[in-house]
């Protein structure tokens, strides 16, 4: 059996990892949304989730704040 945590390459520290299957109908339309909204598709599936979850009165509390859209500051590269 193949553990499918250790063949992602470099997850972000303090980041889980994960596999997930999309229908490519689905995976286009929101890879187009994400680009409208200058998003990485994972970035905009995670706002997504989020969304959700608070919506259902379940985004736990100590979640931390989502990055703003776009690349970062160039100060987080050195």
């Amino acid at each position: 059996m193949v553990n499918m945590e250790s063949d992602v390459r470099n997850p972000a520290p303090g980041r889980k990892a994960m596999l997930l299957r999309l229908d490519p109908a689905v995976h286009a339309a929101l890879a187009q949304w994400a680009e409208e909204d200058s998003r990485s598709l994972n970035s905009h599936i995670e706002l997504l989730l989020r969304d959700d979850l608070a919506g259902a009165n379940r985004l736990p509390a100590n979640v931390q704040p989502l990055r703003r859209p776009g690349r970062p500051p160039l100060a987080t590269y050195k």
